[in-house]
């Protein structure tokens, strides 16, 4: 009986061998970069947004996360990859069938660059000259940029991406400011939102634009006022356009400043269309030479709105005023000479527990200092604590008097700094040693990759597919509580058969396991291949293991044996 069975397992074992030779499982993506300034390769394919998120946090190389919309996946449903830009760049430009529906995922919190998403139905606005728009809101936002935060920049700061089609017209906008940034897209929202007032006002006038509310609202002791936001509301009346249901809608959609917002990339098209973003006729910006990059590279670097490294540039803010408009303008007119001020107070980064740490670090000798504000660079993965009422400075051994200190957190290395807003220092371009974070707040450690979220892979043409390990890790995990609960429920069984089998080797010697394995090696090397081989050794130790816990278990059910 017992050889009966062992020579079905070994059928079932050489069956499985012959499935792998007939369909063998594709082999992980492996890059092969041969340029030598550009980081190791990291390619890694996530269901779940969240994950990959957390992947890439946890990752020591300087890596992105980027969604993907795949053809045989369901509508909406996208996979996501973590990499680094040039090694996605490497692929995109090579691999256009499985790479064409890419887009930016813009992480909570992290720093970017002022960007627009621009569109409308043609059919609708057939009066409308879209390029005349876009040159007229260009125009428009790099007025109030000087105006709000006194920074002056052209239609030559200004990257314009084109994917229209004969039934839409459709631009992305990207302000390159070389020497700022803003926050994050929260602000960035919120800026927009705030210089295009006069239009959102303009949409939602309706019955209040009779000719009784307009006489008795240009008697009233604001009617000055009035005038000029009605002035200021002509100026933005090209961006209003008509809707495909005939309902008045902006010309710039609001809805892209939300959190991990997914941003489509150049040269990438919607799932199912085949309007690729391109550099638009009208795009006067013209990116950086570098030796390193072509030209195509180098646009692509410059659409990502989160590629923004940290070199102290200006943090631009923009919160969402509740004050009335007079408040307002005074608000503006102190962010445009301190635009960094006041950036996240009151508020938590994205990483609590390293804000407490922060706050540890500055609450020493007596003094309570305090987090003035945060600022989060996705491309470095650095958190810039800019510190309040805490002045010590390693630079000169002593507080300073009047200038406070920047303690910076890098999340790859897992390691901290300090860095000061004293002239002095800055001349010096001073940093401080780095330091190791503690364990317990460091990402690695807080963040720990689920293996199992290794569902897909890419092989080296490009194409994606589900892993076949990972949706056989899925199957076994739904069966693992029965499969286990059957097992010890069984155990009965398993104690009569061993019984019967001593009371039949019963005054026969014990075969010796290393008599066995000796017999499982020659019989393999003559009748199986060698992947059978290694299925069977592996099942042979599978066997000697549970040899000895039906022992265990014959005492335990006999002797009644307890720890």
């Amino acid at each position: 009986m017992i050889r009966g069975k062992w020579q079905d397992r070994v059928k079932a074992v050489e069956q499985r061998a012959l499935s792998y030779q007939s369909a063998p499982i594709s082999c992980p993506y492996k890059a092969r970069l041969s340029r030598p300034w550009q980081p190791s390769s990291i390619w890694r394919l996530f269901p779940r947004q969240s994950n990959a998120i957390a992947f890439s946090q946890c990752c020591k190389q300087d890596v992105h996360v980027f969604a993907m919309e795949k053809e045989s996946t369901g509508a909406g449903q996208r996979i996501y990859l973590v990499t680094s830009y040039s090694e996605l760049w490497h692929y995109y430009s090579s691999h256009r069938h499985s790479l064409m529906h890419c887009y930016e995922v813009i992480p909570d919190g992290a720093v970017c660059k002022l960007y627009f998403d621009l569109e409308f139905d043609v059919a609708s606005n057939k009066h409308l000259d879209g390029k005349k728009m876009v040159a007229s809101l260009i125009q428009y936002v790099c007025v109030k940029l000087e105006k709000v935060y006194g920074l002056k920049y052209s239609v030559r700061d200004v990257l314009n991406l084109d994917s229209s089609t004969a039934e839409k017209f459709s631009r992305h906008l990207i302000f390159i400011l070389s020497d700022c940034a803003f926050k994050d897209n929260r602000h960035v929202g919120s800026f927009i939102h705030h210089i295009l007032k006069p239009a959102l006002k303009h949409l939602h006038k309706g019955s209040e634009n009779s000719p009784e509310n307009v006489d008795e609202a240009s008697n009233g002791p604001q009617s000055k006022r009035m005038k000029h936001e009605e002035e200021d509301e002509e100026d933005l009346g090209f961006l209003i356009v008509t809707g495909k249901d005939g309902q008045k809608q902006l010309f710039v959609d609001l809805g892209v400043y939300t959190k991990n917002r997914n941003f489509r990339l150049y040269k990438s098209s919607k799932l199912g269309k085949n309007a690729a973003f391109s550099v638009a006729e009208d795009n006067e910006f013209v990116p950086v030479s570098n030796k390193h990059t072509t030209e195509e590279e180098r646009i692509f670097l410059a659409s990502l709105i989160t590629n923004v490294s940290f070199t102290s540039q200006r943090i631009l803010t923009h919160n969402a005023p509740e004050t009335t408009s007079k408040d307002s303008q005074r608000s503006a007119q102190h962010r445009g000479t301190h635009g960094t001020e006041l950036a996240g107070k009151h508020q938590t980064s994205p990483y609590k527990e390293l804000d407490d740490f922060v706050l540890k670090l500055v609450h020493k000798d007596g003094i309570q200092g305090s987090i003035r504000h945060w600022t989060y660079f996705l491309s470095e993965q650095l958190l810039v604590y800019d510190i309040g009422k805490f002045r010590w400075c390693s630079n000169v051994g002593r507080f300073h008097k009047s200038n406070n200190i920047i303690i910076i957190v890098d999340l790859k290395e897992e390691v901290w700094y300090q860095r000061c807003h004293d002239p002095e220092c800055r001349r010096l371009n001073y940093r401080s040693s780095s330091y190791p974070l503690p364990q317990e707040v460091c990402l690695s450690y807080m963040l720990k990759e689920d293996e199992d979220d290794q569902q897909f892979l890419m092989d080296e043409l490009g194409n994606i597919e589900s892993s076949p390990s990972g949706e056989t890790d899925r199957r076994s995990s739904h069966r693992q509580t029965d499969n286990t609960q059957e097992c010890w429920d069984d155990d009965t069984l398993y104690l009569e058969a061993l019984d019967k089998m001593e009371r039949t080797m019963e005054g026969k010697e014990e075969i010796p396991d290393e008599l066995m394995i000796q017999a499982n090696h020659k019989q393999i090397s003559d009748v199986a291949a060698a992947s059978v081989q290694r299925e069977i050794q592996t099942f042979l130790r599978l066997f000697l293991g549970l040899k000895s816990l039906f022992h265990f278990i014959k005492d335990y059910k006999r002797y009644g044996v307890r720890q």
